[in-house]
């Protein structure tokens, strides 16, 4: 194989790690965004339950006071009932305290439908409690376990991009500038093998010269096609 094609395989390689790292490391704030959004959402669910659980507390106790109300005044209207000595005004009465009676029974009713919705809610909030706070703790050790992966990356990338440039020197500058092109524009394959006289990057048939120069290995070899490098390995 020409000695320069070998250098390039080298240098493709690096080169693929290289951006495979980078990209790697690129979605890592993606990642981070992910897991602080899955927090966030098992914090507002809780929030949502406790405040349903605050809301069905409130309700009940303006039931408890208005009931409390109704009582206080059926408590007046008997007192009323014992000092007035008209019939119009004691009927009167009476049925104002029999028409709070049955508010009051309404009420009591509602009270323990509130009462039974108070107990579930209060499931829903530990069970609410119970799962943000696994996940809070399994988000912390994923966040950990990203920035531990981002810095072990950074450290390859650093020891990659040094010995790439190592690499790099040692080849022609004018077939280097040829290589860096085709990588950036022939997704990451800028040097090829030839099958069956077959280009493998673009997988079209080169011409009888070209595959013969390219098994003579003797040059840098272009496929006509596509321009990427070839090399043949038996």
């Amino acid at each position: 194989m020409v000695e320069e094609i070998e250098q390039l395989l080298v240098l493709q390689d690096r080169d693929r790690k290289i951006r495979a790292l980078t990209t790697e490391l690129k979605l890592a704030p993606q990642e981070r965004q992910g897991l602080e959004e899955r927090l966030a959402a098992s914090t507002k669910h809780l929030e949502t339950a406790k405040q349903q659980g605050r809301e069905i507390e409130v309700h009940r106790k303006k039931l408890e006071n208005d009931a409390a109300a109704k009582r206080e005044s059926i408590a007046r209207f008997n007192a009323q009932k014992f000092q007035t000595r008209k019939n119009e005004e004691f009927q009167a009465l009476t049925n104002e305290i029999k028409r709070f009676e049955g508010e009051i029974e309404k009420i009591e009713d509602e009270e323990l439908e509130l009462m039974e919705q108070a107990e579930k809610q209060k499931g829903r909030i530990a069970e609410a409690e119970q799962h943000a706070a696994a996940l809070k703790s399994q988000v912390a050790r994923q966040l950990q376990n990203l920035e531990e992966k981002s810095r072990t990356i950074d450290t390859q990338l650093a020891e990659l991009q040094k010995e790439r440039s190592a690499l790099a020197a040692a080849i022609d500058e004018e077939l280097l500038d040829t290589y860096n092109r085709l990588f950036a524009s022939k997704g990451q394959s800028a040097v090829v093998s030839l099958e069956h006289d077959h280009c493998m990057g673009c997988h079209m048939k080169v011409t009888a010269s070209t595959s013969a120069r390219v098994k003579a290995r003797k040059e840098v070899v272009h496929c006509e096609q596509c321009g990427r490098i070839l090399y043949w390995q038996e």
